[in-house]
């Protein structure tokens, strides 16, 4: 898995950091997304996952295979 995120669409909200604090964290100065594993152990999958569907702005793309193809 690899992961994407796209901090000017993030609201700032922290789900993802609840979800995976592994793999995500906030900014001090304005609590945007902060990726801190673009690359996550298969451990760390199920709640990168979550971590995605609970992202109120879609800033989370996960990519599954070397293809490209997008997995949420």
């Amino acid at each position: 898995m690899k992961v994407e995120v796209d901090d000017r669409k993030c609201l700032a909200v922290g789900n993802c950091a609840a979800a995976a604090p592994a793999v995500f964290d906030q900014r001090d100065d304005d609590g945007a997304v902060m990726l801190l594993d673009a690359t996550p152990a298969e451990r760390e999958h199920e709640r990168v996952r979550e971590a995605a569907l609970r992202c109120p702005a879609a800033a989370i793309v996960l990519h599954t295979d070397i293809t490209g193809e997008t997995d949420a």
